[in-house]
């Protein structure tokens, strides 16, 4: 689909309506960053900063979701991530991806989303590091705060079909206060009983939705096939960095399930 096109521009209305409403369900940081508390001159000059400087990335930043990763090779290694978006165009989007919602949130990773069209075109050892939304929208994990459900419904819609690559950075989820050791690819779930269900509700709570009910309400939305080389981890192939500075056990692949539906 071309960005002139209607349903193109109806799309990037949509992702500009997710704006960032989180301050009703405040998800905090999971650690407390070590360092000595801001200095009267830091302040003035974050402030100073803050009016005077334009910051066109920042800006662009406009739509919020949330949803659920787990490293590579560890799917019991869960934790939540809240994504900052932007559009880079109608088919390639790009996250920043915190530990919270809060001001005090770590840049916990990026993620980059592709078309199916795009992803096509990938060599399949560049296919292997991406995973397929398929599920997480059809599941009702991934959600968009704050807007109205119809336009989160055409989000998601336009979202069904896309893949992901995701690198975190800071590994909040193992009380980690600062960013150490290598970064660690991720992915997302692909089939009901992967997601452990405590940390699926405990975000349902704090956000005031259900799950259930999105799975619900998204019966319609098309779940297409998804291509072949994406969630390569289901084949036995969890690709992953190797970080000298962890435990041996921190990031020992768990064997893929013989066959997960999707």
């Amino acid at each position: 689909m071309h960005a002139h096109h209607p349903l193109a521009r109806a799309a990037w209305l949509v992702l500009a309506a997710a704006l960032a409403a989180c301050g009703e369900h405040p998800s905090p940081s999971k650690v407390q960053a070590p360092g000595a508390d801001k200095r009267p001159g830091t302040a003035v000059l974050e402030t100073g900063a803050a009016m005077l400087q334009d910051k066109p990335p920042l800006d662009a930043l406009n739509a919020y979701l949330d949803g659920f990763h787990f490293y590579s090779g560890r799917i019991d290694a869960q934790m939540e991530a809240h994504h900052y978006c932007a559009l880079l165009n109608d088919e390639v989007i790009q996250c920043v991806i915190f530990d919270g919602n809060q001001k005090s949130a770590k840049l916990m990773g990026v993620e980059y989303i592709v078309s199916e069209r795009l992803f096509r075109t990938l060599p399949d050892a560049e296919k292997a590091l991406w995973h397929s939304h398929v599920h997480e929208v059809k599941s009702g994990q991934l959600i968009a705060p704050g807007i109205p459900d119809a336009a989160e419904h055409a989000l998601m819609k336009k979202l069904v079909g896309t893949y992901g690559k995701t690198f975190h950075t800071w590994h909040t989820d193992q009380q980690k206060e600062l960013p150490l050791g290598t970064p660690q690819l991720m992915m997302g779930f692909t089939a009901d009983g992967q997601a452990n269900p405590a940390l699926v509700d405990a975000r349902d709570r704090r956000f005031e939705v259900r799950s259930a009910d999105k799975r619900r309400a998204r019966e319609d939305i098309a779940a297409p096939a998804i291509v072949p080389g994406a969630d390569a981890w289901q084949q036995g192939k969890a690709l992953q960095l190797a970080d000298p500075t962890a435990a041996p056990q921190a990031h020992a692949p768990t064997p893929a399930p013989a066959s997960a539906p999707r």
